[in-house]
């Protein structure tokens, strides 16, 4: 077999545009971005020929679709041309839209295509589109846990904000098609995972089925047969909803798979173990639980971003792609988690599985994420720059990414160790 060249590494821009309450919280703003054109020729530099990039509808249109702003992305989307630098462009990020609709609107699905279809017009030479990121994590972050708007706390709000981020993806690029035929849609999604203990087996099994629902609806998978058919049915989806999906897919070109430190879950009714932690409440024959990060757990062991790539490419058979890699920590520990993804998708390529790139994501850093963006500007996690003081600053992790993008390889001692998630020190509890 042939030596294949080291995986093309992809770039990205943290740019969610969180809405909760009345009020906003962009980190486009809060990085200095959204005025800030140099960037993206710091970004060149780096050697990145792929970057994740925003023409978020809350910005683009804030008043009304039939009175659009463009100047923002008509002044980057062509300075990216020039730099030869190709946008994954992205639509809505963990948002709900401009005021006038929301993920829980009827038209919101209508709404997105319009959207889109004015973005493909303005741009036809982009061929890469993320109409909606991550619509399985905002809907359970806005419908279940109510932390973003529209605030829901329950399995009916959740199962509707999902299903109308699926829909709206499938007719938004549908309309994008309509104007450039060959473009290709890049879903995104935080697969996570659930571990538990034997009395949170179906609690498990239930999570690590919904895990999919994002890939499965768009790719006319779920079906009567499927686990969660029924579900779906019982809290809300008419089997006409299911079937629209299910007869008529719209199957992604490449899956966005996003892989973070706290992705793997694991759950636990021994409380006590757990001191500090907020439970979830027992509802039917289920206890109450913890569910804490399965890294922190003494005794568990993390199926890793290697485990989660595999998983996705047995289900699917479809290009992969690491659309967001990024760790908040010290400069070693960003590097070796960096690396480590780099090794683990180099390597299941040269088994044959089809991973398109790796993206190092949040370029610029990220804002408030330890918090689930509940807080707005409190804590800054740096990225390949660092942007604290109004400009942004190389970190470590900069001639890094400029190495893996040139030669394939960056050469340091700290890479030779372990990272923390490796190491005995990250044992927060030890159930028995």
């Amino acid at each position: 077999m042939p030596t294949l060249p080291p995986i093309d590494l992809w770039g990205g821009v943290e740019c969610t545009c969180r809405r909760a309450g009345t009020g906003y919280s962009d980190q486009l703003t809060r990085s200095g971005h959204r005025h800030r054109l140099t960037d993206l020729d710091r970004f060149a530099e780096l050697g990145l020929r792929t970057l994740r990039y925003p023409v978020l509808w809350e910005h683009v249109a804030p008043e009304g679709l039939d009175r659009p702003d463009w100047r923002w992305p008509d002044e980057r989307l062509p300075r990216l041309q020039a730099l030869g630098i190709e946008p994954i462009v992205g639509l809505v990020h963990h948002g709900s839209g401009p005021r006038y609709t929301s993920l829980a609107d009827p038209g919101f699905a209508e709404g997105l295509a319009r959207y889109a279809s004015m973005v493909a017009e303005r741009y036809p030479w982009a061929r890469y589109y993320t109409p909606v990121n991550e619509p399985l994590t905002t809907a359970r972050f806005s419908g279940l846990y109510g932390l973003w708007y529209p605030h829901g706390t329950s399995d009916f709000t959740f199962v509707r904000l999902l299903y109308n981020q699926v829909r709206a993806t499938k007719l938004a690029m549908l309309a994008i098609r309509k104007v450039n035929p060959a473009a290709q849609l890049v879903q995104t999604e935080d697969l996570g995972r659930a571990h538990s203990t034997a009395a949170l087996a179906p609690q498990a099994a239930f999570e690590n089925h919904r895990r999919w629902l994002t890939f499965d609806l768009l790719s006319g998978a779920v079906t009567p047969r499927h686990p969660l058919w029924r579900y779906l049915r019982t809290h809300g989806l008419s089997t006409a909803e299911l079937n629209e999906l299910r007869y008529d897919p719209l199957p992604p070109d490449i899956l966005g798979i996003n892989y973070y430190a706290t992705s793997e879950r694991f759950l636990d009714e021994r409380l006590a173990h757990y001191p500090g932690q907020a439970a979830l409440p027992a509802a039917g024959r289920r206890p109450a639980y913890a569910d804490v990060e399965v890294l922190r757990v003494a005794g568990q062991a993390a199926v890793g971003l290697e485990g989660v790539l595999r998983e996705a490419w047995a289900r699917y058979r479809r290009p992969l792609a690491v659309t967001e890699s990024h760790l908040g920590c010290t400069r070693e520990e960003q590097m070796r988690w960096l690396h480590q993804a780099h090794t683990v998708t180099n390597g299941l390529r040269a088994e044959g599985i089809d991973i398109r790139g790796l993206t190092v994501w949040a370029l610029l850093g990220a804002f408030d994420w330890d918090s689930l963006l509940t807080n707005d500007g409190v804590s800054y996690e740096s990225g390949v720059f660092d942007v604290r003081a109004g400009q942004p600053r190389p970190t470590a992790l900069f001639r890094m990414v400029q190495d893996l993008a040139h030669r394939g390889h960056h050469a340091h001692p700290v890479l030779h160790g372990p990272g923390w998630w490796q190491r005995p020190l990250r044992f927060c509890y030890f159930p028995t």
